[in-house]
């Protein structure tokens, strides 16, 4: 076939275009007005196949709609390229809500087991850091009312927050009540602030505290996790389901809830914008590139050099806990940033 290498590249599969189709497009670009009827002649391909795949360039619009005297035309490659990035985030957005939402199927599948599983009970040990963090996840997966939270740690990781951030979200999707308490040290790290102040846009009830030795997780005020020791998480965590020492748990933490100050709401620092956690720089950044424009235009924008708004890109990346400009834009849909 005339366009071999072509179809053994398929570089627009990313884009939902196959072998053939991108084989077409390619060549109404190098031959513009090439007659409908002739192309499968020029190219070699099969009649039919080739029929369809007009048909479906036309629906993703890479060619315009065929002229009367049967001629085709492409469509511009930035335009439709442009249009075909925003198409697939889209679909990307969109499958990657159905698998967040279909982790509901583990309740079933746990419920196949309850028969024979007896229910957890007493007080049980967890050991080490990847066995903790795997059993806050499990447990904030399947809380359904609240989450009761003291914590002490003077500032957040990227990594910790990229992990939190997700499971924090979809229980205040799903409607579960976030009571958290932080250390007063923890505001003085911006990355930290800024993730809490996230949080409390969306419905986190967030207070602080001058200092605590108390750390703790409260589940659907029936499962409580506090470490072993407070100074040093990795020596292992006590899972309690007994429901007299949950109770004194829950009453420790109503006490320091009680005489912690509320998180403040004020104006954001550098001009951020409120419920968001972003700056307005980073706003409009975050915007430009959303849009596919390139960094010179973005720079001229933002009235700034171009290596100086390549360095914002790379800071909200950070910021967004993103690898790259699209996962970025999905991460900011995801959040309703944009």
């Amino acid at each position: 076939m005339g366009g071999d290498a072509h179809v053994a590249e398929n570089a627009m599969a990313v884009f939902g275009v196959s072998a053939l189709e991108e084989e077409l497009y390619r060549h109404f670009l190098r031959n513009p007005d090439t007659p409908a009827d002739d192309v499968h002649l020029l190219l070699h391909t099969d009649p039919d196949e080739t029929r369809v795949g007009l048909e479906r360039l036309r629906a993703l619009e890479l060619v315009h709609p065929e002229r009367p005297d049967g001629r085709v035309s492409p469509a511009d490659p930035e335009t439709a390229l442009t249009r075909l990035t925003d198409r697939r985030l889209g679909e990307l957005h969109r499958e990657l809500q159905r698998v967040t939402r279909s982790r509901h199927v583990i309740d079933g599948l746990r419920a196949e087991t309850a028969a024979r599983t007896e229910p957890a009970v007493g007080i049980e040990q967890v050991e080490g850091l990847a066995n903790i963090r795997n059993r806050i996840d499990d447990l904030a997966f399947f809380a359904r009312d609240e989450i009761l939270a003291v914590e002490t740690y003077p500032r957040l990781s990227p990594e910790n927050i990229a992990r939190s951030r997700p499971l924090d979200l979809r229980c205040l999707r799903r409607g579960v009540r976030i009571r958290n308490v932080v250390v007063r040290a923890a505001l003085d790290d911006l990355p930290t602030a800024d993730y809490l102040r996230e949080l409390a846009a969306h419905g986190a009830e967030i207070r602080v505290t001058g200092e605590t030795a108390e750390r703790m997780i409260v589940y659907d005020r029936s499962t409580a996790l506090v470490p072993l020791d407070p100074r040093n998480t990795a020596r292992g965590a006590l899972l309690a389901h007994r429901s007299g020492l949950v109770s004194n748990i829950i009453a420790l933490f109503e006490k320091i809830w009680e005489s912690a100050d509320d998180l403040a709401s004020p104006e954001g620092r550098d001009g951020s914008v409120p419920g968001h956690g972003l700056t307005e720089r980073e706003r409009r950044v975050l915007s430009f590139m959303c849009t596919g424009g390139k960094d010179e235009a973005g720079a001229r924008e933002l009235e700034v050099s171009v290596r100086t708004y390549r360095r914002y890109v790379a800071e909200l990346l950070q910021t967004l806990g993103a690898n790259s400009r699209a996962q970025a834009a999905l991460l900011a849909r995801d959040r309703g940033w944009i």
